[in-house]
């Protein structure tokens, strides 16, 4: 009996050792652990497609609405639909745009459309030749638009697809970099006061004298400056062109003077200098709307305080 119960002892003990060491014990210990540390690593996985998902969701519908559509109604005004205001002609199309010309954002373009359908027909003076422009002679049908543009290649390509537009070449002589030269020759010469009646026989540095005769002879309903292009220092600058479209503006009885690119320093300094604050009737983006008045008399541009510039 004594040697039957140790031979049974040893047994038992040795069944629990083995039990302990089994492949399938190891095995479901081994797997507890895993599982525990793999949880997190999930739970950011599908927190990174859930996110995924909702910028795909974004993105389109960001695409499929059209940016004019959520204008108010009051910007609206003068167009069968906002598409129609902000798109251009299709025969334009093929019109390669110079990689430097900044062109109307939609609410811009809305803001100067709708000014030319509330004064058509009307004179209609464009400084710069855009394909987004080409729409203004048919908006403005029964009046009288002209276009300067100091780039042959734009003329050439806006020409042979639309025939029926007056665009007249221009040269602009001064670069961006004699702004302030400019500025400080205007303020100390009286010949460029707004005086002056002859702009076509003025001694001031920034009047343009040599443009097409109907310019000087028209009274303007609306001048509009986007050009030249003036987007590097030695570029033409916009200089002349805000001052000779103030001067203009203030030989007829109301004119609006539309200048684009304000947020670039030479537009806003000579806009600020020749067209006034006092005149800044509306803006949108980077377009500011001047309403000029007759003052052929007066000795200077603007009623209030020099503008300061440093």
């Amino acid at each position: 009996m004594l040697c039957s119960a140790r031979k049974i002892t040893p047994s038992l003990q040795f069944s629990t050792t083995a039990a302990s060491n089994s492949p399938k014990f190891g095995l479901a210990r081994r797997m507890k652990v895993p599982g525990k540390k793999l949880l997190p690593v999930l739970v950011f996985i599908l927190a990174c497609l859930s996110v995924l998902r909702l910028l795909k969701i974004a993105l389109t519908t960001s695409n499929s609405s059209s940016p004019a559509a959520a204008f108010p109604p009051s910007m609206q005004q003068g167009c069968s639909s906002p598409s129609e205001c902000s798109k251009v002609p299709s025969n334009v199309g093929s019109h390669k745009t110079s990689p430097n010309a900044t062109l109307l954002a939609p609410k811009e373009f809305m803001l100067l459309s709708n000014l030319v359908s509330r004064k058509a027909p009307c004179n209609l003076l464009v400084f710069g030749l855009q394909s987004q422009y080409l729409n203004f002679s048919s908006i403005n049908a029964g009046g009288i638009t002209i276009f300067l543009e100091d780039d042959p290649y734009k003329i050439s390509e806006i020409k042979a697809i639309s025939n029926g537009i007056r665009i007249h070449k221009v040269k602009y002589k001064v670069p961006a970099k004699k702004a302030y030269e400019l500025l400080k020759h205007a303020r100390g010469n009286p010949a460029c006061t707004p005086s002056t009646s002859l702009l076509r026989q003025s001694a001031c540095k920034l009047a343009l004298r040599s443009l097409p005769q109907d310019v000087y002879q028209l009274k303007w309903d609306v001048v509009v400056v986007d050009g030249p292009i003036g987007d590097a220092p030695e570029a033409p600058g916009r200089m002349s062109t805000i001052y000779t479209a103030s001067m203009l503006a203030r030989a007829g009885k109301t004119t609006h003077v539309v200048v684009h690119d304000v947020h670039r320093t030479i537009e806003k300094w000579f806009s600020w200098e020749f067209l006034c604050e006092e005149n800044l009737v509306s803006s949108k983006g980077k377009l500011w709307n001047f309403r000029i008045s007759d003052h052929s008399n007066s000795t200077r541009f603007c009623s209030s305080e020099t503008v300061r510039i440093e």
